[in-house]
């Protein structure tokens, strides 16, 4: 009692005449330049202290699926696996001990949740967002917020908004119909500030219709601060802030991580000259002081003695969402689960079996104390009467560049220029190793592309592979015979590309590749090898005496990340690697690592089981054997649409900017040369056919469907009931049952889906507008009811601008994934 009494002291306390006239009176005693000052952070996780008002400096922290900034800390289960467990009330018990994990370091600020739509399957961040349907990001989003405040930490919502690519991301503007971003894209906003009272939102990196994040007057001060009344603060994303004036009178409240442009250099002229008013500066700072203030953090320490920087409370809220979040997607023949007492040998193979994969790349990843791979997950459970064998399956990178045996020497080809024209300086050299993907690298702006053209000779038959990469930001094409086979075109880096090819014994292929540097030195490396030979001779070893075999491929925190969108296709060599293991054992399970769906056209006809593992923390390997052997029921379903090839993906055609249509921005930094930036267009053409939205509509199929997942028992639903008749606007009250048919404990997610087949305007078929988690055992039934509001019935009306239900009737769905609804009934609403 007397902790869950802490904890409520520690939440935030509403607005105040007493709070308002404290802020107004510190304000008061702050002078012009002070309160610039104010408006900007300082070493890079810090809000400015003033001591004239006895202000502190507050302390930041990223987040999602862990403290991050701060050391090691417990890694949860978060962005895509968090969306898994279709559970709300796991999403407070994340948000709650993340409050903790960030008393107890001292935080203030906790930078997270995203809530960005995964609108395409290549958005590198996909893994730390959440899913491709705003009402269960909303839902997820509010109680993560609501878990996270409670413990008087501010947590911090992004990336607003249309945030859904890495690709060039400074530099290209979303172009989003109102529509679309009003139903689409910006409910979990408008849910985090509405419904959970979130106190601080971080612009995106983007322009949205032309405008940056950080300086646009319709997201920010006509929708989030006018018609959403926020009050809490607007901070910009990392150097995401492009123009003084722009983000001063475009709402940005708060510069990070230092004032670049929000300072004394470019808003005090701005003042004077009436440009930018005081008393936009005012609001600014009164925002800031408010919502300090309601914190407590003025008149409290943030540390708090009684939570544990190494928490084994903590621990098992990670390992509950990470059981809550693996899904099941292929189990024929009732292939899992294993049984131990059955199998005298099992063999581990592959780049993700060890070390763990607690999460994908960049500023949401965390560094566990204690990561569980799948490897240790598995010995620890089966115990030493099982033999456990592991290898890796695949060389390191640079072996494969280094060991690649070219028909003679590589041409290098060095132009003056940045299209292959001039007169060349040739040379020649054994191989091409140099690949080096850092961003950090002295730029160098001399006009420089590199030509490398070589010979290949097949030494047997068979498929042989093309791995390039270069640094980041940096470019290349590579042709064979005159033909492309990979190009990376990715502005901010991308991990090493690859393709198969199918040659003949002594067939000779002529290489060439054009790199275009961006970096001092050279940072490419190319290599061509038989797929065959590639995979090491353990893998073929270890599965033909193995009785069953968990192969663990996917990404990791370099092929998966912040800064670079991620291929379709698995990284290099896994493809084969499968290929390899399955042709020496069927008795194969595939764990996928990664945020949402991949290509797996090449085995997935090969092996009877396979289970999505997202990036499940740091108690993933654990989880992961509990339920590969009955442990643990599997009760994750899809957060996405699994597509089958990123050319089905409903936002192919659309993902990258519009050839020709780019346009200049002036960007003018305080104290430095104006620079102009070319800026690409993607245009949303998709507009509302996102994910499901657009399968369902054409009647087509993807892979696996939004909100599937597979579990070891099975579950009936029955006794759909929905009003009659409502008037427009006032809630439906939505009840059924569900029960259990199977012999064993588990999970399920009924999920229920509205249609408006009368619509006027052009509506999706159906969409997502309530679900609930029920844990039931075997034969019972639970009685579920589900209330929807106006909002579940509403599409916006761009003429009108306002939300809209058009009288008629409407389809209400209930069922197990968006494509399986046996239950439906009809409401009428006048």
């Amino acid at each position: 009692m007397a902790a869950s009494m802490a904890a409520a002291a520690q939440a935030p306390v509403p607005d105040s005449p007493t709070i308002e006239a404290k802020a107004k009176a510190m304000l008061a005693k702050l002078t012009l330049e002070e309160k610039i000052k104010l408006i900007s952070g300082v070493d890079d996780l810090y809000t400015n202290a003033m001591p004239s008002v006895g202000l502190p400096r507050f302390k930041m922290s990223d987040a999602s699926v862990g403290v991050r900034s701060w050391g090691p800390t417990t890694a949860y289960a978060g962005g895509a696996a968090l969306a898994a467990t279709w559970d709300v009330d796991f999403a407070r018990k994340l948000g709650e001990s993340l409050g903790r994990d960030a008393r107890v370091r001292n935080v203030n600020f906790l930078l997270g949740p995203g809530v960005n739509i995964a609108r395409s399957p290549v958005d590198g961040r996909n893994f730390e967002y959440l899913s491709e349907d705003p009402y269960l990001n909303s839902a997820l989003a509010v109680s993560y917020i609501e878990g996270v405040q409670s413990q008087g930490v501010i947590a911090t919502v992004k990336h607003f908004a249309a945030n859904n690519e890495e690709y060039s991301r400074h530099d290209t503007s979303a172009e989003v119909d109102e529509r679309t971003l009003r139903e689409i894209y910006l409910p979990s906003f408008e849910a985090a500030v509405t419904r959970a009272h979130v106190d601080a939102v971080m612009n995106s990196y983007n322009l949205v219709n032309n405008v940056h994040a950080t300086q646009n007057e319709f997201l920010n001060l006509k929708v989030l601060k006018g018609e959403w009344g926020f009050h809490g603060i607007l901070m910009s994303d990392w150097d995401s802030t492009y123009d003084s004036i722009g983000a001063a009178n475009g709402g940005l409240d708060l510069e990070m991580p230092s004032g670049r442009f929000m300072n004394a250099k470019g808003l005090l002229p701005a003042i004077t000259a009436g440009t930018v008013k005081e008393s936009t500066i005012d609001d600014k700072v009164l925002r800031l002081l408010r919502t300090e203030l309601r914190y407590g953090f003025t008149e409290r320490p943030q540390f708090d003695p009684a939570n544990s920087t190494y928490s084994l409370a903590d621990r098992a809220v990670a390992l509950q969402g990470a059981r809550e979040s693996l899904t099941l997607l292929k189990n024929d023949g009732h292939f899992l689960p294993l049984n131990a007492a059955k199998i005298k040998t099992i063999a581990i193979i592959g780049p993700d079996a060890w070390p763990a994969v607690p999460s994908g790349g960049g500023s949401s990843e965390a560094t566990p104390f204690t990561p569980a791979s799948i490897v240790t997950g598995i010995a620890n459970l089966v115990g030493p009467d099982v033999q456990v064998l592991y290898t890796r399956g695949l060389p390191d990178l640079a072996d494969v560049f280094s060991r690649s045996h070219w028909d003679g020497p590589i041409r290098v080809a060095t132009y003056p220029s940045k299209d292959f024209t001039g007169t060349p300086e040739n040379s020649i050299q054994d191989n091409i190793t140099d690949y080096n993907p850092a961003w950090w690298s002295r730029a160098d702006k001399s006009p420089r592309t590199i030509r490398y053209t070589a010979n290949f000779k097949a030494d047997k038959a068979g498929k042989y592979m093309i791995l390039a990469g270069a640094g980041g930001g940096e470019k290349y094409r590579i042709s064979i015979d005159g033909k492309q086979v990979l190009e990376q075109k990715q502005v901010e880096g991308q991990s090493p590309l690859s393709a198969s090819v199918e040659l003949s014994a002594g067939q000779t292929i002529k290489v060439e590749a054009d790199y275009l540097p961006t970096m001092a030195g050279s940072h490419f490396g190319l290599g061509i090898v038989s797929e065959a030979g590639m995979i090491s001779e353990e893998v073929k070893q270890y599965a033909s005496i193995a009785d069953v075999v968990v192969v663990s491929v996917g990404y990791n925190n370099s092929t998966e990340m912040e800064g670079s969108d991620r291929t379709f296709t698995l990284p290099w060599g896994q493809d084969a690697l499968i290929e390899a293991v399955t042709a020496a054992n069927s008795h194969t399970v595939i764990t996928l690592t990664g945020g949402g769906a991949t290509d797996t056209r090449r085995w997935l006809d090969k092996v009877p089981a396979l289970l999505h593992t997202y990036y499940p923390g740091q108690e993933g390997g654990t989880a992961i054997a509990e339920v590969l052997f009955g442990k643990h029921n599997p009760e994750g379903k899809l957060p996405i649409s699994f597509d089958r090839s990123w050319e089905e993906n409903p936002s192919y055609p659309y993902y990258y900017p519009v050839k020709g249509a780019d346009t200049t921005l002036h960007v003018d930094e305080p104290g430095r040369p104006p620079v102009d930036i070319t800026v690409g267009h993607v245009k949303y053409g998709d507009g509302l056919m996102v994910g499901y939205r657009y399968w369902t509509t054409t009647g087509k199929h993807p892979l696996f469907p939004f909100g599937f997942g597979l579990s070891y028992t099975t579950f009936s639903f029955s006794n759909l009931e929905v009003a009659a008749a409502a008037k427009s606007g006032s809630p439906v009250t939505v009840t059924f049952d569900v029960k259990n048919t199977g012999g064993m404990e588990g999970a399920e997610v009924p999920q229920l889906y509205v249609s408006d087949p009368s619509a006027k305007a052009k509506r999706p078929e159906r969409e997502l507008k309530g679900f609930e988690k029920v844990h039931l055992a075997s034969g019972e039934t639970k009685h579920i009811t589900l209330t929807l509001d106006a909002r579940a019935f509403s599409y916006w009306d761009d003429t009108a601008h306002k939300w809209t239900i058009d009288p008629g009737q409407f389809v209400v769905r209930v069922g197990d994934s968006c494509e399986d609804t046996p239950l439906s009934a009809n409401v009428t609403l006048n």
